[in-house]
């Protein structure tokens, strides 16, 4: 395979504290105390001394928990550890806020260390889904969403969709909402109700799958006009799409640091401890695990499959030493139908995008090996 080890070009930052728990979040989070986040400040300040290497980074993601949360210090001292990673001059950071934090201070900060994207966890416009979700906030959206397009213009809102008892009337609703807003990039999530969650515990069930289904092609429907559907789940303008989530997509290397990041570096998946008073106390790392041939291009293969354009056959031939058009699992799935072909690339068909999880675990347990030598 291609050397990857020179072109780690990104970076993912985990903030995990929160003011409010949500009824639906697995992330690794804990309610936010200024003690817990100085001391945690000083963990990841450490823990990128130990790993990084130095690379120059193309892209910079804060994710959480809830970033926006911390106040003004604790941001300047953030920036101040993320002053030490070399940034490329053409650049994608991105921070993700809540709409309840949003105010010009935060924005003038986030701009003067050199955010140019922010990423916010709309959800819902509707007050009894928003109930649902745990997520109490009686604010304007619009104005808060104007403010941020006064200084930033790259920015994603979240959609949260297929919420127990939502119905089909509601979601629409909600999209033409979004719609107005005017905001360069979508994402959209299918509720799926994890283990320890509020939800959870509260024995709340997913929606029927049938109207699942309905919803996400109402999605598709009502954005087509104005959005590129690009991702699974991800809408943009042209030059909007996230570059950074294109990192893994494209099963690309990428750091991760924080309590309960992941990272990608040199064929090795690792994951970070979840526990924050094993974090604060350097234990960062869990054990990573080296991926073998065969478990590298079946990555490939899933994360390459969750873009609309799919995966680019020479590209692909060129890093991983075989064409896939020979592989016998992608010839069966082009004649079913599920597959597409073009000049360039190798995707799943628009029919089967909703299907698109079990088409990917035709891809597991595959020897490519074989398939590799029978390419020489």
């Amino acid at each position: 395979m291609e050397d990857l080890k020179s072109s780690v070009k990104s970076c993912y930052i985990h903030i995990p504290f929160c003011n409010a728990i949500c009824a639906y979040c697995d992330f690794c989070k804990v309610y936010y105390s200024t003690n817990l986040v100085s001391d945690y400040l000083t963990a990841l300040d450490c823990e990128i001394s130990k790993y990084y290497k130095g690379e120059v980074l193309d892209t910079i993601y804060i994710g959480g928990g809830t970033p926006s949360i911390l106040s003004a210090n604790e941001l300047n001292k953030l920036f101040n550890i993320i002053n030490k990673l070399n940034i490329s001059d053409n650049y994608e950071f991105t921070l993700e806020c809540n709409l309840e934090d949003i105010s010009e201070e935060l924005l003038i900060l986030l701009k003067n260390n050199r955010v140019n994207r922010i990423s916010i966890g709309v959800e819902s416009f509707n007050k009894r889904i928003l109930k649902i979700l745990s997520r109490r906030y009686d604010i304007d959206i619009i104005d808060r969403i104007n403010l941020c397009k006064k200084y930033f213009t790259n920015i994603n809102i979240d959609l949260m969709y297929a919420i127990p008892s939502e119905t089909i009337k509601e979601l629409e609703t909600d999209i033409d909402n979004f719609l107005s807003l005017d905001i360069p990039h979508i994402s959209t999530y299918s509720l799926i109700i994890e283990k320890n969650t509020v939800m959870y515990n509260n024995k709340l069930k997913n929606i029927d799958e049938d109207i699942d289904y309905e919803m996400y092609k109402l999605i598709i429907d009502k954005l087509k006009g104005k959005y590129k559907h690009y991702e699974i789940s991800n809408f943009s303008e042209l030059g909007y799409e996230s570059r950074h989530n294109l990192t893994y997509w494209n099963n690309e290397y990428y750091y991760g640091f924080g309590v309960g990041a992941s990272g990608y570096i040199d064929d090795n998946r690792y994951d970070n401890t979840r526990s924050i008073t094993k974090y604060i106390a350097g234990n960062y790392r869990l054990e990573g695990k080296k991926l073998s041939y065969n478990e590298t291009i079946e990555n490939a293969f899933i994360l390459g499959f969750r873009k609309l354009d799919g995966i680019n056959i020479l590209e692909f031939e060129s890093r991983y030493d075989f064409n896939p058009l020979k592989l016998d699992i992608v010839k069966k799935l082009v004649c079913e139908n599920k597959l597409v072909v073009d000049e360039y690339n190798i995707k799943i068909s628009n029919d089967y995008i909703y299907l698109s999880n079990d088409i990917m675990c035709e891809f597991l347990g595959i020897n490519y090996q074989i398939e590799k030598k029978n390419n020489k």
